[in-house]
């Protein structure tokens, strides 16, 4: 049985499922490291455009396995303090790899996004979720941390800071109407239109330029390291002046403006 299936539904989309339904496909390395590759190697597709994350059998991500967490490779000859530092670094690697790809990163919420599984779902660009979702940073209930996997760096940044010390700290369930109040999903749909909301989201991001669109993403993330307004807005003005000068994406979005058509961006 593959852990991670990979998908190409519609053109240009491909949807990478977490496929572990008998566990709510929890955070064992089996898992996690299969879908890291899986990441990897969508990012590295060219055709496709946007990539969609999701999970099995009613369920997103149910974080961290605590009956089997699976295989950590290349251990041999390690103590129990460097085994826990590679296996922290193989999930942070998750979380990183979904910040790095070249495309827009839709998380399709279908249901719990718990302890890790919540850090995943923040790590994409758009979510969108079912009424069935819910999410609950776990660490604390466990008698650990809430902030994991880039979690306390995140979620403040999309939400809030106050929002996300109460959600972090009580450890409490947000369930999808509370998410898309607060910002934390873009919208909330019934579970059998989930993947076909993500759809029509990608379809409009795919009818614009590639370069615009990756570009965009980038500039949008950079936001959240930047020192200063100033600094980001002459950052930003780069990446305008590089795509208004080395394509004819302007040109022909006027053109096409002008003939009632939709515009064909050739980057």
């Amino acid at each position: 049985m593959s852990y991670v299936l990979v998908d190409k539904p519609r053109p240009h989309v491909t949807v990478i499922t977490l496929n572990r339904p008998e566990r709510m496909n929890a955070m064992a390395f089996d898992v996690m490291i299969p879908f890291r590759e899986a990441l990897e190697a969508a990012s590295a597709d060219n055709d496709t455009r946007v990539v969609v994350l999701t999970g099995a059998g009613g369920a997103f991500c149910s974080g961290a396995d605590l009956e089997d967490a699976g295989i950590i490779p290349n251990i041999a000859g390690l103590t129990r303090s460097s085994i826990a530092q590679r296996s922290m670094e193989l999930l942070d690697d998750v979380i990183r790899a979904i910040r790095k790809m070249h495309q827009p990163v839709i998380g399709a919420i279908s249901g719990p996004a718990v302890g890790g599984g919540f850090c995943l779902s923040v790590a994409t660009d758009i979510r969108v979720a079912s009424e069935a979702a819910y999410f609950r940073a776990a660490g604390i209930n466990n008698g650990l941390t809430s902030s994991e996997l880039g979690l306390s760096y995140l979620l403040p940044r999309a939400i809030g800071s106050s929002r996300a010390f109460d959600i972090m700290l009580t450890g409490r369930d947000v369930d999808a109407a509370e998410a898309e109040r607060i910002g934390l999903v873009s919208r909330v749909v019934p579970a059998d239109q989930l993947l076909d909301a993500t759809y029509e989201l990608s379809e409009r991001i795919i009818g614009f330029s590639r370069v615009g669109i990756e570009l965009t993403k980038r500039m949008l993330w950079a936001s959240l390291d930047a020192g200063s307004l100033h600094g980001h807005m002459d950052h930003e003005g780069t990446t305008q002046l590089y795509v208004r000068l080395t394509t004819e994406n302007f040109e022909e979005a006027v053109r096409a403006r002008r003939e009632r058509r939709p515009p064909d961006f050739r980057d």
